[in-house]
């Protein structure tokens, strides 16, 4: 049978991330020894009192649809977060969960952007940023941030590239890929930027919010330039400071007329997030906070042994991170002495293949010549998959 596919699906590709990472399972699976360095979920499991919300929901027959934007407890469970946390607030009406972090920013694109809307977003960024608008029709603009300023944009690179067709701008802090986060000097400098080019949008990626080391304090966009409400959507989930990653539960808060309109992206796509995960969300935000500070504690210890003995390894230079699971090392030194590499990706294949420890490559992220690792996973791993790097 012959038959085309859509144009949209050939201007996007599968998320690296995942890739790699079923490749590194995969070849775990038929017997092979690989340390699997590319995963972005935390080893550590879902606490147990948000495990027995779920079960406690499932017994008391929450088992059916629920309002498409979420349940109305969840919604001021979320409520109640955005005002404790960070000092917003928002009604109901501008309020909405969805299944995912990832579904709320697809929502969004969709509810936002016309043909040729023009998206910036600084590099290094998540892979699925530039994929998900150019499903929506919008052209990704990248934003290249240098070495010296941390891998962060500055108000004259933003400035630079704002133009009529600018709609969007995501920012993303603590990163992924890089962990290192906006001061809040740096984001009121943006917003004074922003606060001069009112067609432009922003999304305020705030998902690592949680993941901050040596006792820094989360600040996002919002909070130094509040002039920019009624323009910027925050978006957050529990995968991350939870660890309930499979649960698949995001949201998001912003403008009513904006909500309004990305619930009814949803309720033509996937409708609801599932009942139970809403329940178990309930409690995660409500619950014992206990968990997300001693996931934390464990985080810090394995980044600064990561940063430090990726840093003594020739070739490696690895920039200290402020939270997140991830550092982003440049591998530029390693490209140029190893035998049949060229680039960041045919590395992260050798050292798949040779030394059999799966990482992602940065051009996945907008940086080539870097490779994202994730330590959310044993000390004892790390420690081995160093001790494999040293042998490349």
């Amino acid at each position: 049978m012959q038959y085309s596919l859509a144009k949209r699906v050939t201007r996007i590709q599968p998320s690296v991330t995942l890739a790699i990472t079923a490749r590194a399972n995969q070849i775990r699976a038929e017997g092979g020894d690989i340390l699997n360095l590319a995963a972005g979920e935390p080893d550590f499991d879902t606490p147990e009192h948000i495990k027995e919300a779920a079960i406690a929901a499932m017994r008391a027959g929450q088992t059916k649809y629920t309002a498409v934007a979420g349940t109305a407890s969840l919604k001021d469970a979320v409520i109640e977060k955005f005002r404790r946390d960070n000092g917003l607030e928002y009604t109901s009406s501008e309020v909405m969960i969805s299944t995912g972090a990832k579904q709320v920013l697809y929502n969004l694109c969709q509810a936002l952007l016309n043909e040729g809307d023009e998206v910036l977003i600084p590099a290094p960024y998540w892979v699925s940023y530039p994929d998900i608008v150019l499903l929506a029709g919008g052209e990704p603009v990248t934003i290249q941030s240098r070495a010296e300023n941390r891998c962060k944009i500055t108000a004259e690179d933003l400035e630079s590239k704002i133009t009529p067709r600018t709609k969007l701008l995501v920012i993303n802090s603590p990163s992924n890929p890089t962990g290192i986060a906006y001061t809040r000097e740096e984001l009121s400098a943006l917003g004074e930027v922003l606060e001069k080019h009112p067609q432009v949008f922003v999304i305020s990626d705030d998902i690592y919010e949680h993941i901050l080391f040596r006792g820094q304090v989360f600040s996002n966009i919002l909070n130094t330039t509040p002039s920019l409400k009624d323009r910027t959507l925050v978006l957050n989930g529990v995968s991350k400071a939870y660890s309930m990653t499979g649960w698949r539960i995001g949201y998001a808060a912003g403008p009513e007329a904006l909500i309004k309109s990305m619930t009814k992206i949803q309720s033509q796509s996937t409708s609801n997030p599932s009942s139970i995960s809403q329940a178990a969300t309930e409690a995660a935000l409500t619950g014992d906070q206990g968990f997300v500070t001693d996931m934390c504690d464990e985080f810090e210890k394995r980044h600064d042994f990561i940063v430090g003995a990726l840093n003594e390894i020739d070739g490696i230079h690895c920039s200290q991170g402020d939270g997140t699971f991830y550092c982003f090392p440049s591998i530029e030194g390693l490209i140029e002495k190893t035998e049949n590499v060229s680039d960041d990706v045919s590395f992260v294949e050798h050292l798949l293949n040779q030394a059999g420890v799966a990482t992602v490559p940065g051009t996945a992220f907008g940086s080539p010549e870097y490779i994202r690792i994730s330590f959310a996973t044993s000390m004892e791993v790390l420690k081995g998959a160093v001790a494999r790097f040293k042998t490349l």
